[in-house]
């Protein structure tokens, strides 16, 4: 009866305080808390989270939160999750040295101006203002040179919107990217899909075929290896037989005994 109680509350609390840091984490002291997750919890307030002096990774998303000023005195803090909120001005964020990874998608940030005060954040290498799978966005994502400027102000930046933008992959990310795009615009023709009847495999029938060597070595590997593959099929036909043996007999023990009178 208390844990549905105390799911009720959570499932509505308006502010952030100690009771309930404490009841989520299980920790007594608030600057023992490293890990938190409020997720969805109709939070309008942050209350005391600026007491957890430790705190290195913070999920709110989904809540009601318009201000973030209690972040300030989070030094330590390296994520921090903040889609789908009420959120407009970054500058509490300023203070937070460590932070690394930051998701902004689904908030009211207006403009670019916005987002000057996390400049000073050189470990921040992953920023997300907007999400497509959520249909998560912000203001500022509907200037044309949004990627751009973003991208041009964070030059430490490594994945931007979901996308690895430098490090490793990037390159190739980019690529398929590049040829999805290309495919997507040829296969439609005035929002019609284009049928090409014409269309030949770019190799030839046996092109993926294994070639035999002339190696003696190579041949003797090569047969060494049918051998065993020829073995392993066959103790998996014996195994298949024993197994279904063994099922016939266990369901003939299981069907009731019939008496003639």
């Amino acid at each position: 009866m208390d844990s549905k109680r105390d799911k009720d509350q959570d499932a509505d609390c308006e502010k952030i305080t100690a009771v309930l840091l404490k009841s989520r984490t299980g920790e007594f002291d608030l600057e023992s808390i490293l890990f938190l997750k409020l997720r969805g919890l109709g939070i309008h307030n942050l209350g005391c989270i600026g007491e957890c002096m430790s705190l290195e990774k913070l999920d709110l998303s989904g809540n009601n939160i318009s201000s973030l000023a209690p972040l300030a005195s989070l030094r330590l803090l390296s994520v921090l999750g903040l889609s789908a909120n009420r959120i407009s001005n970054l500058e509490p964020l300023r203070s937070c040295e460590s932070l690394q990874h930051l998701n902004l998608a689904g908030n009211i940030i207006s403009s670019i101006e916005s987002l000057h005060c996390l400049q000073p954040l050189r470990k921040l290498e992953n920023i997300r203002l907007k999400d497509n799978t959520y249909n998560y966005t912000n203001p500022v994502c509907r200037n044309s040179s949004y990627r751009n400027i973003v991208l041009e102000m964070f030059p430490n930046i490594k994945v931007l919107d979901g996308e690895r933008v430098v490090g490793r992959g990037s390159e190739l990310y980019q690529l398929c990217k590049d040829i999805d795009d290309t495919i997507k615009a040829g296969l439609y023709k005035n929002g019609q899909l284009v049928e090409h009847p014409d269309c030949k495999p770019w190799v030839e029938d046996n092109y993926w075929e294994i070639k035999r060597s002339n190696n003696a070595i190579i041949e003797e590997a090569y047969k060494q290896f049918n051998d065993v593959l020829h073995e392993c099929r066959l103790l998996n036909n014996r195994a298949t037989h024993v197994i279904s043996q063994t099922e016939r007999s266990m369901s003939l023990k299981k069907q009731p005994k019939q008496y003639a009178i």
